[in-house]
């Protein structure tokens, strides 16, 4: 039997169905999982990191367009004082 890497929960699967880089779902936290060896089978969890680091690096990038939007507004606001 084998376990869920995040919850320990019990996945019944056929050790000899399974393929290296195959993606299983654990039935009780819905976790995504990679077969990463087959004998015996040995489960990775696919993490969400990848996506979070991808949506902070959007945020910084729209975060950085805005501060330069400011920045020359405030240029702006300075030419016409003078």
């Amino acid at each position: 039997m084998i376990r869920c890497p995040e919850c320990s929960a019990e996945i019944d699967v056929d050790e000899d169905e399974v393929e290296e880089g195959e993606i299983l779902s654990c039935p009780e936290c819905e976790s995504e999982l990679e077969v990463s060896q087959t004998h015996p089978v040995h489960l990775n969890l696919i993490s969400d990191d990848l996506d979070e680091e991808e949506e902070e690096e959007e945020e910084e990038s729209e975060a950085g367009e805005d501060g330069d939007y400011l920045e020359e507004e405030e240029d702006n606001e300075e030419e016409d004082e003078e």
